[in-house]
């Protein structure tokens, strides 16, 4: 997960993939990730999982990682910098709340991907950048099935941050294929979706994503 281009000149639209795990990790959902990776260039993954100790979770994790592995997909742990360190994950991702990007850099080192919730904020994504992060997550963009938000960014924040920031933004929030094209058009780096994927066949859910960013433009 990297920007696309040199400090001073205007990114070109790319937009990528970034799937989030359901809170339900277990049973046949390594096949069903396996499924949706095969489906199509997917950027990276989140796990995200609640009220389950480490070691469960790191127990849910490995298959996982070990598949986005094999493909070539960043494994990103969601909220726990310690989870992160301990299944040696390529980065983190943190809340308002998760701990600090410095905190974060020194526990996972220089090439962990550190991303950082920043709802609708400029601010907050700023302060997010100059501490280093790697990304910034925007939205909930439209009510989502996942996670409740009150907050409600605009087409403006995308469109400002990607003129004037070289620092990739994730949009994310009740996205699917069928409401992505402005989020793409107005410059996000990445769509963060989860419900829209695993809420349906997933392989026909990421071609259906590919087929809309494709056409975005």
């Amino acid at each position: 997960m990297s920007s696309h281009s040199g400090a001073n000149a205007p990114r070109e639209l790319s937009c990528q993939l970034y799937l989030i795990s359901p809170l339900d990790v277990a049973g046949r959902f390594p096949q069903r990730l396996e499924r949706a990776l095969d489906a199509g260039e997917v950027a990276a993954f989140q796990f995200r999982v609640k009220d389950i100790d480490q070691h469960e979770a790191a127990r849910l994790a490995g298959p996982l990682q070990e598949i986005c592995a094999a493909r070539d997909v960043a494994f990103i742990v969601n909220d726990s910098i310690a989870l992160a360190k301990r299944l040696g994950a390529d980065g983190v991702h943190l809340g308002q709340s998760d701990g600090s990007v410095a905190e974060a850099r020194e526990e996972l080192g220089r090439e962990a991907q550190i991303g950082v919730t920043c709802h609708a904020s400029r601010h907050l994504a700023l302060e997010a950048g100059e501490a280093g992060a790697d990304y910034v997550a925007f939205g909930s963009f439209f009510p989502s099935a996942t996670k409740a938000s009150e907050h409600r960014p605009g087409l403006e924040l995308l469109e400002w941050w990607h003129a004037m920031i070289e620092i990739p933004c994730v949009a994310i929030g009740g996205i699917t294929p069928g409401n992505c094209a402005p989020l793409v058009r107005a410059g996000a780096d990445f769509l963060a979706v989860s419900h829209a994927v695993w809420g349906r066949d997933e392989t026909e859910a990421v071609e259906a994503f590919h087929e809309a960013i494709r056409t975005a433009g």
